[in-house]
This record gives structure tokens, C-alpha cells and sequence, in this order.
């Protein structure tokens, strides 16, 4: 079982291995988000111990990704070019990729670019992104490697003594819409 502190952290030098310190040693997180756009020195406090993780913002699902994220950058976007750099810095093995579920045909893309890479991808539920899709084009060959999230629409599911049963009704109902809807794209 991992735990992800979904911090989005992305500074330089002691600041990140600050960071980097206090969540996985004083949370005791095994992963945390991390924000390449400072450079591989950014994210390295967080990868140097092969026992723990990061998972690199690629393709976020809010709308403002599109002011930076989509940019062509040698004719690519900006998120292919973190993919391929993530990529590269993966030498332990233990860095993954956040790409948006609201962004299927993206995301399709991403898994060709890093198909042995563990995806974080978010924004089911709430923010509208699609089970099926996310299952379909997050997964590898093998139909593992994405771990998909939906956060908003658990956790806002009832403010009342309901919570608890709510919540599981939610989740319960996301996670079997997206087990049955692989099941059926796996025929």
C-alpha cells in the first residue's frame, strides 16, 4: 500500500529536501506530487530513496492547465517534454506521472510515452472526468500501472451524520462503474 502526500511540492536545494523530509519522514507519506517546473533538482529530494516516491505533474485536470501545459515547445507540448524528462530521471524506478482523467486523449498519449510508469490520475467524479476512459487509456498492457482518484465527489458527499455511509455509497459506486467498464473495454 502507498501513501501519496499530494502536496504538489516544486522548490529547489534545501527548501525541497525540507520538503521532501517532512512529508515522507514526519508524515510518513511513500509518495508525495512534485512540480518539475524548477528542474530534475526540484524533485530529486524526493525520489533519492528508491523505498519512497513522486509522481510529477504532466497533465493536471483543472482548466488552467491549458496556460502553460499545452504550450509547443519544439513542436510538442509542454507535457509530453515532462513526461520524457520524468522518464529519463526514473533510474529507481520510482517516479510516476499525474495526468488529469478530464483529459482522456492526452492521457492515451502519455501511457504510449511512459508505458511502465505508475499514473496518478485524478479528477474523476467532481470534476467530471470519465471511469471508462480513465481505465482504458491510464492503464498499461497488463491493466495496472494507474492509480485513479476521485476525491471532491467522496468527500463532499454528505456534511451530515451521513458521511460515513454516503461516502462509501460514492466511492463503491465509482469503483465498480470503473471495474465493469473495463471489464467490458477488456473484451
Amino acid at each position: 500500500v502507498i501513501t501519496i502526500g499530494d502536496g504538489k511540492r516544486g522548490d529547489i536545494g534545501n527548501t525541497a529536501d525540507m520538503y521532501a523530509r517532512s512529508l515522507m519522514d514526519g508524515f510518513k507519506f511513500t509518495a508525495a506530487t512534485v512540480n518539475a517546473y524548477m528542474g530534475e533538482d526540484s524533485v530529486r529530494p524526493f525520489i533519492k530513496d528508491p523505498d519512497k516516491g513522486a509522481f510529477v505533474l504532466a497533465l493536471t485536470s483543472n482548466p488552467g492547465a491549458k496556460d502553460f501545459q499545452y504550450l509547443k515547445v519544439r513542436g510538442k507540448p509542454l507535457y509530453e517534454h515532462v513526461a520524457a524528462k520524468a522518464k529519463r530521471w526514473n533510474e529507481s524506478k520510482n517516479i510516476g506521472l499525474v495526468v488529469g482523467a478530464t483529459r482522456p486523449v492526452q492521457l492515451k498519449r502519455i501511457r504510449q510515452l511512459v508505458p511502465d510508469m505508475p499514473l496518478l490520475i485524478p479528477g474523476i467524479g467532481a470534476q467530471g472526468g470519465d471511469v471508462k476512459l480513465a481505465v482504458r487509456n491510464g492503464c498499461d498492457v497488463h491493466g495496472g500501472m494507474a492509480l485513479i482518484n476521485a476525491s471532491r465527489s467522496i468527500i463532499y458527499s454528505s456534511s451530515g451524520e451521513s458521511f460515513a455511509e454516503t461516502a462509501r455509497s460514492v466511492a463503491g459506486a465509482l469503483r465498480d462503474d470503473g471495474v465493469l467498464r473495463a471489464a467490458r473495454c477488456a473484451r
